[in-house]
């Protein structure tokens, strides 16, 4: 999510005390001693105390300096078809290499003009940055700077060991980069996430570690201080609080690593639209089946050449029950382009199984 430059209005809160007896006191003609001060000096110490010096802290100054801010200029065609200037977008991301490489959310720098952002390093210093390619269908970019020689890129953990309860840090630039770097914890909340059925490429990690706009592509972190998500969205919806959503960093890494190495993501394609149960419930249509109801194909895509059908309904691939979206893109994303798949379907009340050869899609 990213969000446009606000004015945050403070509330100052004044301390009004009382001064009639200390005023009475301070005329006084004898010389008033001097109060005892009911605060024992002592010189500052650099090392916190255990209880201050908690994985929350330790995560912060382990991680903290990998997180950085990502604002891009956002131009727009105005009614006489001219590019206008519109204003600033602003971000987070994660630096994840010595090379440079940051990885933030594609709806941070989709906008971007001719791919160029402006990067705020912790330390305070802003660097140009190219966006080097991007994926909408995970909502994944990466961007490359110039690394610094002092760059200390953060350290990648296993979002697969992850465990609902532990806990879970979130770093990034809530409403922009006049609160850069802030930290909130929490919990991972839930694991395996569904938001989006159709565009959804995975299941995400749901935490109540608060997740503002200007969070997005920053890091969500395990009390070790390691990247086990991206922080990607939020349910912004009256009364709820709490639900923010991140994904995960091992669905994330070949995403990453395609863009890095090719600049573009390559995947196994089907050529269908499809609902499940839920998805049918949410937009009223009549379906009470368990598998994916087919609602539109791709005339040349795999699956019409191979015979299915709208109103087919998919059971199964390579043996796996598939009763979701997300099951689905699962199990098709562990293929590549030309893969054979083993695929279950009913049509017409019978189930038939057969080979079917993946075709391939590109995210640019």
């Amino acid at each position: 999510m990213k969000s446009y430059k606000k004015s945050i209005i403070a509330t100052i809160v004044a301390l009004c005390i009382g001064l009639g007896g200390g005023y009475y006191i301070f005329h006084h003609h004898e010389q008033p001693s001097r109060p005892t001060s009911i605060f024992n000096e002592s010189k500052p110490s650099s090392t916190l105390s255990e209880g201050r010096d908690t994985y929350v802290v330790r995560a912060a100054k382990m991680s903290g300096p990998a997180v950085v801010g990502i604002t891009t200029q956002v131009f727009q065609k105005d009614i006489f078809n001219r590019t206008i200037y519109a204003g600033e977008g602003v971000g987070s991301g994660v630096l994840i290499d010595n090379d440079g490489h940051i990885v933030t959310n594609h709806h941070v720098v989709a906008r971007s003009y001719n791919g160029e952002v402006t990067v705020s390093l912790s330390d305070g210093t802003t660097v140009p940055g190219r966006v080097i390619g991007s994926d909408e269908q995970s909502d994944l970019a990466v961007v490359k700077i110039d690394a610094p020689s002092d760059i200390k890129p953060i350290e990648v953990g296993d979002s697969d060991s992850l465990q609902v309860g532990e806990p879970a840090i979130a770093i990034g630039n809530p409403l922009g980069l006049e609160f850069k770097g802030s930290v909130t914890s929490g919990v991972i909340s839930a694991l395996a996430r569904t938001v989006d059925s159709q565009g959804q490429r995975f299941p995400l990690i749901q935490t109540d570690a608060a997740i503002n706009p200007g969070n997005s592509g920053g890091a969500l972190l395990n009390a070790d201080g390691q990247l086990i998500g991206i922080n990607s969205s939020k349910i912004s919806k009256e009364g709820i609080e709490g639900m923010g959503f991140a994904i995960p960093i091992n669905a994330a890494k070949p995403i990453i690593e395609s863009i890095i190495k090719t600049g573009k993501v390559t995947r196994p394609y089907l050529g269908i639209w499809a609902i499940d149960k839920q998805t049918a419930a949410r937009n009223n249509v009549s379906y009470e089946g368990t598998g994916l109801l087919i609602v539109q194909l791709d005339p040349s895509g795999p699956a019409a050449q191979a015979g299915i059908r709208e109103g087919d309904v998919i059971t199964q691939v390579d043996g796996i029950d598939i009763t979701t979206l997300v099951d689905l893109k699962e199990a098709v994303d562990k293929r590549s382009p030309g893969d054979q798949i083993l695929i279950s379907i009913t049509q017409n009340g019978r189930t038939i199984s057969g080979q079917l050869t993946l075709g391939e899609m590109t995210s640019n």
